[in-house]
């Protein structure tokens, strides 16, 4: 049975709960989160000698020189998985302009004064553009300096600048990453929506209105 979450009384609404991802979504994303977290630390570790240390992790020098690619080719293929789930939900709109106008608010957690959201508001769709260009730009730059299978197909110059432009790259997706990650925890409730893939219907009222109207009236809506 359908509920109106709407009018439903907040301590009451609290309780409702709604399917935000389903197990596969949440699967995907935690391959994809632990994936790019040893993408970063194998990658520092062959950055610059003083990070050099981060190689025990991976069993030493040559092993994190030989698995940091193949890496990048899971991260693609799961982002991918990510890509093609997500992407008609990330498409900008102007709730969206409005939002990043209202960014004073956002900050200072005054969300009756923006407008109704649906699934991801701004910052989210930022992040999953951003990483979407910069996952494609690594991996293209990868394949330039994997001298194992491409060291013959290009130049010198070109295997420095894909070099620059790869390091670059992965510094800003770095970046993006922990502030992601920071918003997760700042907005209390997030993270369970990835661990147990649904929220309350107070987090949804609050945060995705527009979203919480959808699905409310579809079996994702039920109460315990």
């Amino acid at each position: 049975m359908a509920i109106d979450i709407e009018h439903l009384p907040p301590r009451v609404r609290t309780r409702t709960f709604i399917d935000r991802y389903s197990a596969f979504a949440r699967v995907n994303h935690w391959i994809t989160a632990i994936t790019f977290s040893l993408l970063a630390l194998s990658g520092l570790a062959l950055f610059h000698p003083s990070l050099y240390f981060l190689t025990g992790l991976f069993g030493g020098g040559a092993v994190t020189r030989a698995v940091h690619p193949w890496l990048g080719v899971i991260l693609l293929i799961s982002f991918a998985g990510m890509f093609l789930q997500f992407w008609r939900y990330n498409l900008w709109n102007r709730d969206d302009t409005q939002w990043m106008s209202q960014i004073g608010d956002v900050v200072k957690g005054d969300e009756e004064k923006l407008p109704e959201l649906d699934k991801y508001n701004a910052g989210q769709k930022g992040v999953f553009w951003g990483q979407a260009l910069m996952i494609l730009v690594l991996f293209c730059t990868g394949l330039v300096i994997w001298d194992q299978y491409f060291g013959g197909y290009v130049s010198i110059e070109t295997n420095r600048l894909a070099a620059l432009i790869h390091a670059v790259m992965a510094f800003f997706a770095i970046m993006l990453i922990i502030v992601h990650v920071y918003a997760g925890i700042w907005v209390r409730g997030s993270v369970a929506s990835m661990t147990r893939g649904r929220v309350t219907g107070g987090w949804a009222w609050r945060h995705h209105r527009k979203w919480l109207r959808r699905e409310a009236g579809t079996k994702h809506a039920h109460r315990e």
